[in-house]
């Protein structure tokens, strides 16, 4: 389990595939570890050098304390703690997917430091994925009850009816990888997408954009991802059919119909 030192934190990460090949950045998810990456790694590693991260106070990430009770962390933060990977492991430039909050990162990154940017793929995220009040109340029942509590709640948009009713198991899993999160990390984290507003950012990407959305995602709706695209000079706009918020456990293969070929063209 490889670590290193960014920053202010320890991170986890991986990096898999030919040396020679492409680096290929993957940021998941809030309450993920880069695991949930897994269903689409075998392909994705035949083409790739593919660098997965716990994401501060993910996984096996560090958290750092929250300042107070209504502030979190940033997502330029985050984007930093990434760029901060790059650095330390000698990457000068890599595509990037980012999934949900790691889309959020994954826009950051690539307005911010687009020289560090080739391709850019989007998954189930936005500019702003609000509204505050949602996520006030969200946060305030992870103070009370903890985070084991909402995680079950959490399936139902991270999941269709349809894959939660066939593979219980694995929902019961990802139940397992929510439950078990570091508090100070998700809390900072969801804050962190309760205060971003991306929009001015986003017109000055100038990386091949892909932004995907499952189809029946109530978290970031085909809504939403059509704002993203239409904010993103160039972007193109794909959907998952039968597929909610999370399509790289969802629908994986469908996933990697959708990006491979954006990566490689």
């Amino acid at each position: 389990m490889p670590f290193l030192v960014t920053g202010d934190i320890t991170t986890h990460y991986a990096l898999e595939g030919p040396e020679d090949a492409p680096v290929l950045l993957l940021a998941n998810s809030l309450g993920t570890s880069f695991l949930v990456w897994d269903p689409v790694m075998e392909v994705l590693t035949r083409q790739f050098r593919v660098l997965r991260y716990d994401k501060r106070g993910h996984g096996l990430s560090d958290a750092t304390p929250l300042p107070d009770e209504t502030a979190g962390y940033s997502i330029a933060a985050l984007a930093q703690d990434a760029l901060a990977l790059l650095n330390g492991l000698g990457i000068d430039k890599v595509h990037l997917c980012g999934l949900s909050i790691g889309g959020m990162i994954a826009q950051h990154l690539a307005a911010a430091s687009p020289e560090r940017v080739a391709r850019l793929v989007l998954c189930d995220t936005a500019a702003v994925i609000g509204p505050a009040s949602v996520w006030n109340e969200r946060i305030a029942g992870i103070r009370r009850d903890g985070l084991a509590a909402i995680a079950p709640g959490v399936m139902a948009r991270w999941f269709t009816e349809g894959f939660r009713a066939r593979v219980p198991h694995v929902v019961r899993g990802y139940v397992n990888m929510v439950a078990r999160t570091s508090l100070e990390g998700y809390l900072g984290c969801a804050m962190a997408v309760r205060d971003a507003d991306l929009t001015d950012g986003d017109r000055t990407i100038a990386a091949p954009t892909l932004v995907v959305v499952g189809e029946q995602d109530p978290a970031t709706p085909f809504a939403s991802a059509q704002a993203l695209a239409a904010l993103i000079p160039g972007a193109r706009l794909a959907t998952i059919p039968d597929c909610s918020h999370i399509p790289c456990v969802e629908q994986p293969e469908s996933l990697l119909r959708q990006i491979v070929p954006h990566l490689c063209d």
